[in-house]
């Protein structure tokens, strides 16, 4: 079977990109239902797919967190990644689904893994926000906080890859990405088209989305004001070429196949070997 992509929440598992997109599993409620019964259905998963990857997002309830690394502990399973890349709810939505593509393809379950690390330099992910006061998830200089008080003020935000604010004028923009992308848009309570009438074109995005906000975007962004959006590789083509096209190695203490240098199921990273001391090595230069 193909490897199992969860996620915490309903809002996080995005209509499927394409035919071959799977489904992905939902673990609801995973933090308030009895240990004995998120046990029995992770034990479940692992036993009918082999492998389990979770995308959790960095702004999930801690108490998600705790849960699902006290179901691994308790399963002692190496079968089982934890996966939390710094993207806004929206963003994260996105990775999941395309390793829901990728799953459906002949690539083993520490490569799929690890592919995660690798698509993530490829999302763009910000947000249009009415209000920058209460955002601590990307540098906001205080004249920025002074404006955010004024009303009407809206600010766009990039969050990644690499964090950049402007106040919307009539001439801000934000840098977007170099090759062609698809741009997904959540719409909050803020009421604007600048994302999906000046953005979208600006970025020469190849098409249009629009989905519900997930509910952990108003805590990650400070803010229930906002538009999320997020751009992405859709084709599962491209994709497929992007991470098999990188060397593969093999993890040293569980024998899986990787991509990079971090396994994402044991969390094992490469052996260092300590260089011979300064003066062997002078002692052999010399006997030479």
């Amino acid at each position: 079977m193909p490897t199992a992509i969860a996620v915490t929440s309903a809002d996080m598992a995005l209509p499927p990109q394409d035919e071959r997109t799977l489904p992905a599993v939902v673990l609801r409620d995973v933090e308030r239902r009895p240990l004995e019964q998120a046990l029995t259905e992770m034990q479940a998963l692992v036993e009918y797919h082999g492998h389990v990857i979770v995308v959790c997002s960095q702004a999930a309830p801690t108490a998600v967190q705790r849960r699902l690394h006290t179901l691994r502990s308790l399963m002692e399973s190496d079968r089982i990644a934890l996966f939390r890349p710094d993207l806004p709810p929206l963003g994260l939505a996105v990775l999941a689904r395309q390793l829901r593509q990728l799953a459906s393809c002949d690539i083993s379950p520490g490569v799929l893994a690890s592919a995660g690390r690798l698509l993530v330099h490829y999302i763009h992910a910000g947000a249009l926000l009415g209000s920058v006061a209460r955002l601590d998830r990307v540098p906001v200089g205080l004249k920025s906080h002074a404006k955010s008080w004024v009303p009407g003020s809206q600010f766009g935000v990039l969050a990644h890859p690499e964090p950049q604010l402007v106040r919307i004028t009539p001439e801000a923009a934000l840098p977007g990405p170099e090759f062609g992308t698809w741009m997904l848009v959540a719409k909050g309570q803020l009421q604007s088209d600048w994302v999906t009438g000046t953005l979208a074109p600006s970025w020469k995005v190849q098409g249009l989305r629009e989905t519900p906000l997930p509910a952990e975007s108003p805590g990650w962004w400070g803010t229930g004001k906002l538009v999320e959006f997020c751009s992405y590789l859709p084709d599962l083509s491209v994709l497929y070429q992007l991470v098999t096209s990188v060397r593969r190695s093999q993890c040293h203490w569980c024998g899986i196949d990787v991509i990079g240098d971090r396994c994402v199921f044991c969390s094992a990273t490469p052996p260092v070997h300590d260089s011979p001391p300064r003066k062997q090595l002078e002692n052999r230069t010399a006997v030479g």
